[in-house]
């Protein structure tokens, strides 16, 4: 294994930035937090039952549109929705058949109970389990991790990560969670879990177009709608001080024509608007064009041996790490593996510093140590507490 550390005085600066962040209840953000709450049910219950987490990687899921008749005051739903959730479980070991299909079910119906309020999750989505037993040389690779052994990496993949957030990047997030706060939401109970934020920077200038799914019960008429969206717009501002003039909310609409982004639920899927897992944020919670990102789907892979959702996870963490040890002012960092090798062994390290007064050595032994405890990151995953949790 080589570590390659490259002190670089000045990262790349760009005069044009654009950060996008899906919501909740976006419907890519629906799959790709499913899966991955589906693939930490099982870990547990295999945790659970056999002291070990067996092979899985649950991390295709899709999210069929349904049929709606939004309308002021109230509509209704006229088809649901699917949800297909499908990928490779160990579903029996010796005698014990384990309910796999039955976890992801009731792990998707809770899971939607919790975070849509408007959604009825018995009635509004239907759940169509596929998950089929593990292809054998995978299911191989893996069984290190029972014996407590470095497992082998079950792909041939890379992970990339930079740390800190840019001003847009944190101010990105900060829209979102300001979205998702209760006290927002008791403010304008006619926002829905389904939006979207886009940050773009020209040089000094910066502004936000918001897409924000109004729920139809709270909007009487298209005043009230009207009214609603300068008083969200003045809210953001206001909290984030910035100018109202540099939001900009659900352009899509027509006020003239009554063409707006009105919804039963507070999720674009109830009406056609489909989901995937993969094409949505990353592992730190954005989408940057401007920044080293994976294409890599994270969600639903297991967390002992899928280096595509590891690799990720571990990049991130430590750049932020080197950063807040103070052996770096900023970092990125490239990581591949090779499928059939242990992954604290990857085959390239290539490690970017900004500004820092530490020795290669030094940034070389911490590093070494971090990849020491590659192999438990799959704690963090099951205890949420890895740097860049899932909205959950």
């Amino acid at each position: 294994m080589d570590i390659f550390i490259q002190n670089q005085t000045n990262f790349p600066a760009h005069d044009f930035e654009m950060v996008e962040k899906k919501g909740l209840g976006h419907p890519d953000t629906i799959c790709d937090e499913i899966a991955e709450a589906v693939s930490v049910a099982l870990s547990q219950y295999y945790l659970e039952h056999f002291g070990a987490i067996l092979h899985h990687n649950v991390d295709k899921a899709l999210l069929v549109g349904g049929l709606s008749n939004p309308k002021f005051g109230g509509g209704q739903i006229r088809h649901p929705m699917e949800l297909i959730i499908a990928g490779r479980a160990t579903n029996q070991v010796k005698e014990h058949l384990i309910p796999v299909e039955e976890i992801a079910v009731q792990t998707a119906k809770n899971w939607l109970k919790k975070h849509l309020r408007y959604l009825d999750a018995e009635n509004g989505v239907t759940i169509i389990p596929k998950i089929r037993s593990g292809s054998q040389d995978l299911v191989a690779l893996f069984q290190r991790f029972g014996k407590g052994e470095v497992p082998f990496a079950n792909d041939t993949s890379f992970g990339v990560g930079f740390y800190p957030l840019s001003t847009l990047e944190s101010q990105v997030l900060a829209i979102d969670k300001l979205l998702r706060q209760p006290e927002m939401r008791s403010a304008f109970p006619c926002i829905g879990e389904d939006t979207k934020v886009m940050g773009v920077r020209q040089q000094a200038k910066s502004y936000f177009t918001v897409a924000v799914a109004m729920v139809d019960r709270y909007i009487p008429n298209i005043q009230a709608y009207v009214d609603q969206i300068e008083k969200i717009k003045n809210h953001l501002a206001s909290h984030m001080q910035l100018a109202p003039s540099q939001f900009f909310i659900n352009t899509a609409d027509d006020y003239a024509k009554e063409s707006i982004y009105l919804t039963v639920t507070g999720c674009s899927a109830e009406n056609g608007d489909d989901g995937q897992v993969g094409r949505g944020n990353r592992i730190n919670g954005l989408i940057t064009p401007y920044r080293p990102m994976s294409l890599e789907a994270t969600a639903g892979k297991n967390a002992i041996s899928h280096v595509g959702k590891i690799y990720n996870l571990w990049a991130n963490e430590v750049c932020r790490e080197l950063c807040e040890n103070g052996l770096a002012a900023a970092a990125e960092i490239f990581i591949v593996s090779q499928i059939g090798k242990p992954i604290n062994e990857p085959t390239l390290l290539d490690i970017r510093i900004k500004d820092t007064e530490a020795s290669e050595d030094e940034i070389k032994s911490f590093v070494r140590g971090k990849l020491q405890e590659m192999p438990f990151i799959w704690k963090q995953v099951l205890s949420s507490k890895h740097p860049f949790e899932p909205f959950s």
